[in-house]
């Protein structure tokens, strides 16, 4: 849209002396004619904008306008650039990558830029096929189109989907998509690491989608997993490692020494139990039994094995 592009014009403008005609042209994807007609409804409007002809010529915002505009301080910049390199590192973004370049140009101009905080989620990028999947999901988004995909539940039962992706999120150290499922016509939440042959479908949304946020909210309020209240009998030396795991959970020091962790989640995740697994003869299960007997099962096929 015109607007969007008058906006990505001053601001990069604001970010640079001078540009010359053909950057912004190739920046913004049109002809040099009509950054030139952008540059005269700029100036119309107020904004500044000052042109200097010869080799090293192009368009640029007068100096006291740069300084009546500032807004962030070198303090604000460090919070938002340390944030978006954050997101960076966990998928690869083109759009991502040009807005953390600005800012990081402006910051260099403000003050050196030293951050105090480094937020890595390099490891969300692990899995089969993640950044090639988020970007097509994003596309999908942007042009409002469905995908289809092969899709595995945590029960190892496969199906093949066809969805209108809404957003996707990154929590309990994996990326979800959320989106509405033409087959059950409701949201669902998909874990892209299990999704495979994820492909573009020539086909456009069939209805038109609230804001994500609203979306989730009614989502989670609709959740139909089955839920269990688990407590478990800790040895005192695992203290720390059960903080790290279960930092939602209770844990309660008995008159023993020994901890009472009690939490509640979903019964046919399976991570957590993963977890859990790996204490060993350092916890006993308490509640519930089912989760009792399949623990039991799960050590037996595991000794059997072995034979």
């Amino acid at each position: 849209m015109k607007i969007e592009r008058l906006l990505g014009i001053v601001v990069y403008l604001l970010n640079r002396d001078i540009v010359n005609t053909n950057t912004l042209a190739e920046k913004f994807e049109v002809s040099t004619r009509t950054i030139q007609r952008d540059i005269e409804t700029l100036n119309l409007a107020g904004i500044p904008i000052t042109s200097m002809q010869g080799v090293n010529g192009g368009y640029g915002i007068i100096d006291s306008f740069k300084l009546e505009k500032q807004i962030a301080s070198v303090e604000d910049y460090r919070f938002i650039i340390t944030a978006l390199m954050g997101m960076n590192s966990a998928y690869s973004n083109k759009k991502l990558e040009t807005t953390l370049e600005k800012l990081l140009n402006v910051a260099k101009q403000e003050g050196s830029f030293n951050p105090r905080v480094k937020l890595d989620f390099s490891v969300s990028r692990e899995g089969n096929n993640i950044d090639e999947y988020l970007g097509v999901i994003e596309n999908a988004i942007d042009k409002e189109r469905a995908i289809e995909f092969e899709y595995t539940n945590s029960y190892g039962d496969k199906t093949l989907r066809a969805v209108e992706p809404v957003g996707v999120i990154y929590k309990w150290y994996a990326w979800y998509m959320f989106g509405y499922c033409c087959d059950k016509k409701d949201y669902r939440l998909f874990k892209v690491v299990r999704m495979r042959k994820l492909k573009n479908l020539e086909k456009s949304f069939s209805i038109k989608h609230e804001n994500i946020n609203n979306l989730l909210i009614q989502h989670e309020k609709q959740d139909n997993q089955k839920y269990i209240d688990v407590k478990i009998l800790c040895k005192k030396e695992i203290r720390v490692s059960i903080e790290e795991y279960f930092p939602n959970a209770n844990i309660a020091v008995r008159e023993d020494g020994e901890l009472l962790l009690q939490f509640y989640v979903p019964m046919n995740e399976i991570a957590w139990k993963g977890f859990l697994f790996t204490y060993g003869d350092k916890i006993r299960i308490i509640e519930p039994d089912e989760l009792k007997t399949e623990f039991i099962s799960k050590a037996k096929e595991i000794i059997n094995a072995y034979k």
